[in-house]
């Protein structure tokens, strides 16, 4: 795919040059493809350093706003494609939500949880795009294959358990797939996932009970994402 600028809220000043790592000047990633996998190492990055990261994004720092895109771009789309089951649409969403968080970042209390704000804002892109086609008549896609993974001759059988993940994921109701993602998927607490979805905690803990329970129901022991099928535990 091509690449395409990026229309950002500071001009067009900012769109043009690509950056060394594969980002436009306003920090986002210009391939329209997404990329496969996590660019920085989750586990090496220390909670000090991404707040360094923060302040320094606030200051007008791009490399440290890159990095933060670098941190969190795929953990966004991965969610964001579980709700939309579209490619295009969840990259869009993404995209649409870094440039927001660009535009906020002054606003953005040191010491708060960036990941849940983060989250919070691509959230809210998702459930205006949700308005926005149910007033169109064009509902979102239900159908649309995920990133392949793998070479054909190499992975025909993990492709196969990954479609059928998929396929269960993707029934569920928008509401019980959003909540289990954050929870299952991003390790997030009931509280930041509440947070995340704009909704009180005990309702986060009910959905995402309900979601496993569906899970449970369809998929077999092997197949179900980590924590699914398990007593729930911790916050």
């Amino acid at each position: 795919m091509t690449d395409r600028t990026l229309d950002t809220p500071f001009g067009a000043g900012y769109g043009g040059t690509l950056w060394p790592n594969g980002h436009s000047d306003s920090g986002l990633p210009r391939n329209s493809h997404p990329p496969s996998r996590v660019a920085l190492d989750q586990d090496a990055i220390l909670p000090g350093e991404e707040n360094e990261w923060i302040a320094a994004a606030q200051a007008g720092d791009r490399q440290a706003f890159a990095r933060l895109v670098d941190r969190y771009w795929d953990r966004l789309y991965r969610w964001l494609y579980h709700l939309t089951r579209d490619r295009h649409k969840a990259e869009d969403l993404a995209q649409e939500t870094f440039l927001k968080v660009l535009a906020a970042l002054g606003s953005f209390r040191p010491g708060s949880n960036f990941r849940a704000w983060l989250f919070r804002i691509g959230h809210n892109n998702f459930v205006n795009l949700k308005r926005t086609e149910k007033r169109t008549g064009h509902p979102l896609s239900e159908d649309t294959p995920g990133p392949s993974v793998g070479a054909p001759e190499d992975a025909a059988a993990d492709r196969e358990a990954l479609q059928v993940v998929a396929k269960a994921v993707a029934e569920l109701p928008p509401e019980f797939r959003a909540a289990l993602m954050l929870r299952a998927d991003e390790g997030l607490s009931f509280k930041e996932v509440a947070a995340i979805l704009n909704i009180t905690e005990e309702t986060a803990r009910w959905r995402v009970f309900k979601a496993r329970q569906k899970l449970v129901k369809v998929l077999a022991p092997e197949l179900l994402p980590p924590g699914v099928g398990e007593g729930e535990r911790g916050t």
